[in-house]
């Protein structure tokens, strides 16, 4: 199974709440949707854009989904006592038996 692994920090100085954390996730990914847009030209926009700008913006995105992502997970973890690692076999295994990953 090919992985791509990252690790991501803990953020300091914020006190987020699955609420707001998962708040800040869809502005996030919505972000992220935008800036494919304007890759696509599905913006509505007339407007040409370099492609390598727009490429690395996608990828900036990402990253903010990602670590909004593990934001919450941190949240899950410390306010409501989620078992993260638990949660990453149960989700491996549902994806093997989907059949997405062997």
């Amino acid at each position: 199974m090919e992985q791509k692994i990252i690790a991501l920090p803990r953020l300091d100085n914020l006190t987020p709440t699955m609420e707001s954390t998962a708040l800040k996730l869809m502005e996030e990914a919505g972000e992220l949707a935008q800036a494919i847009g304007k890759l696509r030209g599905l913006s509505g926009e007339q407007v040409h854009v370099d492609s390598a700008a727009v490429r690395t913006a996608i990828t900036r995105e990402l990253l903010d989904v990602a670590q909004t992502a593990v934001s919450l997970m941190f949240v899950l973890e410390e306010q409501y006592g989620v078992d993260i690692q638990q949660a990453l076999e149960e989700h491996i295994a549902k994806l093997r038996a989907k059949g997405y990953i062997k």
